[in-house]
């Protein structure tokens, strides 16, 4: 089976052109994902046909459960269908079905060389039920702006969980405190399997360093700590938007690199950022 290896801000994904193939795709994404014995990467994506886009796309994570989207994800798909020639060289815009929405691509060239790769990651989803958690409004958080937040106390800390679907889940906390002291590998399984989100969540620790720029890191369900996380760093602008911590375009500092995030409190949010290939291979089936 041929993979290609990529990497968007050093999140990294093992792609696979599932058109003619099937697999057991959980177990494979298991295996294949290992770093120690497999070819290594966060997550394993598959690109297949689609009735309502131009692509499909499928993402599964380290420990074999299939996640929503992925936006750095998204990117690096795009990079590899126009790199294996499977859509027209020239155009600008194209359409990719996630299991959360049908994401827009726009490309933006220069002297003929695609500079810039951003996606629609679509509206922000702020209610309980799109999220999902079993809190209850009015008494388990509070609302700000239409930001849910949700108290908690672990590892003898209180925290301020905002929380946000991007069509997959989200909590941001925010900290005063530079984000490399914070103890994402204690703290990021607690919160990741917290029993108030029913399908487990995604968690951002995030320092707003001015109006236009926030540093992070991100705990991913069903991966662990990872280097950058497209929908996640949306979030954050989500997040930090609403709160009044920043403006509508915010750099995400991340682990891996910086990704750029635009949203303006009403229309969609727009996500760019590097995507590249590291190597391709052949998977021994």
């Amino acid at each position: 089976m041929d993979f290609t290896k990529m990497q968007g801000a050093s999140n990294d994904f093992v792609m696979v052109d599932a058109h003619k193939i099937a697999r057991d795709w959980p177990q494979l994404a298991k295996v294949i994902c290992d770093r120690h014995l497999g070819v290594g990467c966060d997550s394993l994506i598959l690109l297949l046909p689609s009735k309502k886009a131009d692509f499909r796309m499928r993402i599964f994570n380290a420990d074999g459960s299939e996640a929503e989207t992925c936006g750095n994800g998204l990117r690096c798909l795009v990079r590899y269908i126009l790199e294996k020639g499977l859509i027209n060289p020239n155009i600008n815009e194209f359409n990719i079905e996630t299991k959360a929405i049908v994401n827009q691509i726009k490309l933006e060239r220069k002297s003929g060389s695609i500079v810039r790769i951003q996606v629609n990651m679509g509206q922000p989803r702020l209610s309980a039920a799109e999220i999902p958690t079993n809190l209850k409004p009015g008494k388990d958080f509070i609302d700000t702006n239409g930001m849910l937040s949700y108290k908690v106390n672990l590892n003898n800390s209180d925290m301020t969980l905002n929380l946000v679907s991007m069509g997959n889940p989200h909590a941001v906390h925010f900290t005063s405190k530079p984000v490399a002291q914070f103890p994402l590998s204690v703290v990021g399984p607690l919160i990741e399997n917290l029993p108030v989100f029913p399908n487990r969540i995604n968690f951002e620790v995030a320092q707003v360093i001015d109006s236009n720029q926030i540093e992070a890191r991100v705990w991913e369900r069903g991966v662990g700590e990872t280097l950058a996380c497209g929908s996640g760093a949306c979030a954050i602008t989500v997040a930090a938007k609403l709160l009044g911590y920043t403006d509508s375009k915010v750099d995400i500092k991340l682990p891996g690199g910086i990704l750029n995030v635009e949203w303006d409190g009403n229309r969609e949010v727009m996500l760019g950022g590097p995507a590249e290939t590291v190597f391709e291979g052949q998977w021994p089936d």
